[in-house]
């Protein structure tokens, strides 16, 4: 996030916030819903390692099967072309996306947000 501290973020003490929630986000403080909140009011999680994890499908198989397995063998997904894939963050369902072409590299970009309970 550098050069750009002026990304807006929700306010996570709404009264639509999760009824499991931390007590911190749930707590009533000063009215600050004037106060606008940044970037830089999450440093303190920037360096928090995460595993992100983009799914394109999945197959079953046999261990027998699996070790016949060489390079250039075609592995059946249970998706179809074009259809969303998976993206976790440290094994959550967080979002779905597409894949990407950047310049010579694969990306994915993300199309729909999944909130806690609609996977």
């Amino acid at each position: 996030m550098t050069g750009n501290d002026d990304v807006e973020l929700p306010d996570l003490a709404h009264e639509d916030a999760a009824p499991n929630a931390p007590a911190l986000l749930q707590e009533e403080g000063p009215n600050d819903a004037d106060v606008k909140r940044t970037a830089t009011d999450l440093e303190a999680v920037f360096d928090v390692p995460v595993t992100v994890s983009a799914v394109l499908g999945k197959s079953g198989m046999e261990v027998s099967q699996l070790l016949k397995l060489g390079k250039g063998t075609i592995v059946e997904l249970d998706r179809k072309v074009g259809e969303a894939i998976d993206i976790y963050v440290n094994n959550r369902l967080v979002a779905r996306g597409e894949v990407v072409l950047v310049e010579d590299r694969l990306g994915v970009t993300m199309t729909e947000i999944i909130k806690a309970g609609q996977s």
